[in-house]
C-alpha cells in the first residue's frame, strides 16, 4: 500500500509540474505576442495611419446553429469604416475556401459590396487558410509590405506578431469585440493558436500552403 501511495504521489507531482510548466509557456508566449504588437494596434479611426490596403481576415458568416456570426459582421463594419474614412484604398478579403459551400472571401466580398464598397476596390485571397497564410500572401502575392489588418483585437495581435517577424510593417485596426458569452471558446482557442504561431515562426519557419502569381492592386 505504501509503495502504491508513493507512486500515486509521484504521478500527482509530475502531472502538476507538467501542467504548471505548460501554463507558464502559454502565458509567456501570450505576453510576448501582446508586447510585440501593442504599439501597432489601433481602435481610434482618427489616429490610425493610412495604408494602401486593408487585410480583412476571414471567418464564417454564420455560426453552426445558423445564427449570424458577430465576429464576421463586426469585421465588415470595421473594414467599411476604414475605407469610408480614407484610411485604406483597397480591401483584401482573405480566408478559407475549402469547398463551394464554404467560401469566406466570397461572403466577405459580397457583404462589402452590399455596404457600398466598389467591387474594383476589393481583392479576394482564396488561400488564406490560416492567419500566417493571409499575412505572408498579402506581401508575396499582393505586394503590400505595409498594410492594415482588420479583425478583433486578439486576432490582430497575433497577425501583427506574425507580420513583424516576417519583416512586414503591419498595423491592426480593431473590430468591435464580441461579448464574453459568445466569444469564450474562440478566446480559449486563441491561446493555443498563439503557441502554434510561435512554433511556426521560431521553430519550423512555416510557409503558406500556396503562393502563386503576383496581383497588382489597381483601381
Amino acid at each position: 500500500m505504501k509503495k502504491g501511495k508513493r507512486i500515486l504521489r509521484i504521478i500527482f507531482f509530475v502531472t502538476t509540474a507538467i501542467i504548471l510548466l505548460l501554463a507558464g509557456v502559454v502565458y509567456t508566449i501570450d505576453q510576448a505576442i501582446i508586447n510585440s504588437s501593442k504599439d501597432k494596434i489601433y481602435s481610434n479611426i482618427e489616429k490610425i495611419p493610412y495604408n494602401k490596403a486593408g487585410l480583412l481576415l476571414g471567418t464564417s458568416r454564420k455560426l453552426k446553429n445558423g445564427q449570424p456570426n458577430q465576429f464576421f459582421s463586426f469585421r465588415i463594419d470595421a473594414a467599411v469604416k476604414l475605407f469610408e474614412a480614407g484610411k485604406i484604398d483597397f480591401i483584401i478579403v482573405s480566408g478559407d475556401n475549402r469547398h463551394n459551400s464554404y467560401n469566406e472571401p466570397r461572403e466577405m466580398r459580397n457583404e462589402l459590396i452590399k455596404r457600398g464598397i466598389p467591387s474594383n476596390r476589393i481583392y479576394a485571397d482564396y488561400a488564406g487558410f490560416r492567419t500566417l497564410d493571409s499575412v505572408v500572401r498579402c506581401f508575396r502575392i499582393f505586394g503590400q509590405k505595409s498594410f492594415t489588418v482588420i479583425s478583433q483585437n486578439f486576432h490582430n495581435q497575433r497577425a501583427v506578431f506574425i507580420a513583424r517577424n516576417k519583416d512586414l510593417d503591419a498595423i491592426g485596426f480593431n473590430a468591435q469585440d464580441v461579448d464574453s458569452y459568445n466569444s469564450f471558446k474562440t478566446l480559449v482557442r486563441e491561446k493555443f493558436a498563439r503557441v502554434k504561431a510561435f512554433i511556426d515562426i521560431y521553430i519550423i519557419n512555416k510557409q503558406p500552403h500556396f503562393l502563386g502569381s503576383p496581383v497588382e492592386l489597381e483601381k
